[in-house]
């Protein structure tokens, strides 16, 4: 389930309430990656880096790094161009 960002939905970019991720409709891990959380049902944010530009700078400042998708956990666990098999190991080791 794909929750929209509100302002109250996370207070540390670093440590979401709710798993988020970084991305854009454009790119193709993105569109991977989004597939491997709504097959599975997992509720998470999705922040549209086109839609919201600037929220591109929060994706960079948890990753150090400018690729997307950043996906980030509630543990504060983050990864960046996920592999399936690495995506869904860690929802498995969270019980998502």
């Amino acid at each position: 389930m794909v929750l929209r960002m509100t302002d109250d939905t996370t207070t540390d970019i670093t440590r979401p309430q709710t798993l988020t991720m970084y991305g854009a409709t454009w790119c193709g891990d993105c569109r991977r990656a989004k597939r491997v959380l709504d097959t599975r049902g997992v509720e998470y944010v999705n922040v549209d880096l086109v839609a919201d530009p600037t929220r591109a700078d929060d994706a960079e400042a948890i990753s150090g790094r400018k690729n997307i998708p950043v996906v980030v956990f509630p543990d504060g666990e983050f990864f960046v161009e996920p592999t399936d098999a690495e995506l869904t190991a860690k929802l498995d080791a969270v019980g998502l």
